[in-house]
């Protein structure tokens, strides 16, 4: 009988994820070629990793090991599988056809039987002995440059220490062995349960009436407080005069990065200046043209997800960002809380190209647990969490994001109450009215209960910082200062439509909406304030 492979592979086509799936013919099937010897092949390879059998044909197929042998997979029509990044792209930007498998990287030698290198030293894998603080440093101190190729959370040399509650305490820091533990160890039917609602991207009139929508300023949480949300901004495109408003009713503005590059790699292989140029660089446009002015521009979102690993988290702590929303925890029976990354994060690192941070650093995890996506999840058999709603691609109609709101709801309410979050990015909400209904259907049903709240992440910080019960809620002071409840009128209603230039974007001529002064130049990742730069020679 012959034997066939299925897998759906995650296909990044214009920012969304597609689902293909490709069935394959083994040699063994019809006679052709000998079969490849799988015990050779998969010898010391790492199970997810996908390879070539052969450079001839169209770049589609390649095959991984599993227990039971080789599996082999196809590309749909039109796309190459790219080696480097894992995964189905578009042929033309595949350039590692020629290629079997991805380079085989020289691993240091972390366990012997005997140590072959005195103490505070490690072994290259040559065999030679540098200091230990080297490893994972960012920089090759190894000949063979071994020192930096094993630096994931779990082998890194100079790893955060697991967590250690005598140590790590509120409110500056916060772990649990398992990341299910509650703050203040309050019983989980006193604990507020706080939704966060979330949005990615530009801030203008494409998505302005939406924002209005939800947060009309006639919803409020059982202490009287409007509901929150919180909003991570991208540059190009953004109305600040919108993001004044928006911060003005008190919701929060976080960074999204300047350029917004499409290109995942870049991100994931960011240096330190990179993610110090596009997020400290977006905090000083947002805080220069929006007029905030108050330092609560505190927290990141990496695009596509694609965490920085150690170099953004040491931005990070330099620049004095409070936290980060980037990093994604796998679908479990029960949800996890925040936690900052003093210790070792308490899950694996989930998507995000493996490249979470394994060093401690000063910073909060704004965790995004998986949702779980199924239609009816008593019957349903097990499907893949999804970090950003719309990348739940089963959801097709507004019932069926209802189901999906409610069910995970639930899932968080009725175990230890984590903080559950719904990202978006506006354009799918927008998509069909019946999405932005059901969400607002949704809010203002849990609203009717007495102990959920719609907060911004730095709310929740701030609950965990200070645990308190929901019987004090009414009056928690962190929740109930300058704008709880916010009237009025925007700072101005006709702001300053800019047209502007940049010889960072030749041939582009971007507006820029702003209630102050128009900049001589588009605000740009080299010129982030807009006066002009000069060009080093």
């Amino acid at each position: 009988m012959a034997r066939h492979a299925f897998l759906c592979l995650g296909v990044l086509l214009v920012g969304s994820l597609v689902c293909s799936t490709s069935r394959v013919k083994r040699q063994d099937d019809d006679g052709a070629g000998d079969e490849p010897n799988a015990d050779q092949l998969c010898d010391g390879r790492p199970a997810d990793e996908y390879f070539r059998l052969t450079t001839e044909g169209d770049c589609r197929d390649v095959v991984r090991c599993t227990r039971s042998g080789l599996k082999q997979i196809t590309c749909p029509s039109g796309l190459a599988f790219d080696l480097d990044k894992q995964t189905c792209d578009w042929k033309g930007k595949v350039n590692n056809c020629d290629k079997l498998e991805k380079p085989r990287k020289v691993l240091p030698i972390l366990k012997t039987d005997e140590p072959i290198c005195p103490e505070g030293k490690l072994a290259c894998g040559s065999g030679d002995c540098i200091e230990k603080e080297l490893f994972c440093n960012g920089k090759p101190d190894c000949k063979d440059e071994s020192d930096e190729n094993a630096c994931t959370v779990e082998l890194d040399p100079n790893r955060a220490p697991d967590c250690d509650p005598n140590q790590c305490v509120l409110p500056d820091c916060f772990c649990s062995a398992d990341g299910t533990r509650i703050p203040g160890g309050i019983e989980p039917n006193q604990v507020p349960q706080m939704v966060t609602i979330t949005f990615n991207g530009a801030v203008n009139v494409d998505n302005i009436d939406l924002y209005e929508q939800i947060f009309n300023g006639n919803r409020h949480n059982p202490n009287g407080c409007q509901i929150k949300g919180t909003f991570f901004v991208s540059h190009k495109y953004t109305n600040y005069a919108a993001v004044q408003e928006l911060h003005r009713k008190g919701h929060e503005i976080s960074v999204f990065s300047i350029t917004h590059k499409d290109d995942p790699q870049y991100w994931t292989s960011g240096s330190y200046d990179d993610w110090l140029a596009e997020m400290a660089g977006a905090r000083l446009i947002i805080e220069r043209y929006a007029n905030i002015t108050d330092s609560s521009i505190i927290g990141v979102r990496a695009p596509y997800l694609r965490v920085g690993g150690n170099k953004q988290f040491e931005m990070m702590g330099d620049q004095y960002f409070v936290y980060d929303a980037s990093i994604t925890a796998p679908l479990g029976r029960v949800p996890i809380w925040p936690y900052t990354l003093y210790f070792r994060m308490p899950h694996k690192c989930n998507g995000n190209a493996h490249n979470c941070p394994s060093k401690s650093h000063p910073v909060w995890e704004m965790v995004m647990n998986e949702l779980d996506r199924r239609d009816d999840p008593t019957f349903d058999e097990s499907l893949p969490g999804c970090h950003v709603v719309d990348s739940c691609s089963n959801i097709q109609s507004g019932e069926q994001l209802g189901r999906l709101l409610r069910h995970n709801f639930n899932r968080h309410y009725t175990t230890n109450r984590a903080p559950l979050g719904f990202h978006f990015h506006a354009s799918w909400l927008k998509s069909k009215k019946e999405y932005r209904d059901e969400l607002i259907k949704f809010i203002e049903e849990m609203l009717e209960k007495n102990d959920v709240y719609f907060t911004s992440l730095i709310q929740v910080i701030q609950w965990m910082q200070n645990p308190t019960e929901l019987s004090s809620l009414r009056d928690f002071q962190e929740w109930k200062q300058d704008k709880c409840d916010v009237k009025g009128q925007p700072f101005c209603s006709l702001p300053n439509a800019c047209p502007l230039t940049t010889r960072e974007l030749p041939g582009e001529t971007l507006r820029l909406f702003t209630c102050m002064e128009c900049p001589n130049n588009y605000p740009w990742i080299l010129d982030p304030q807009g006066e002009g730069y000069n060009v080093k020679k």
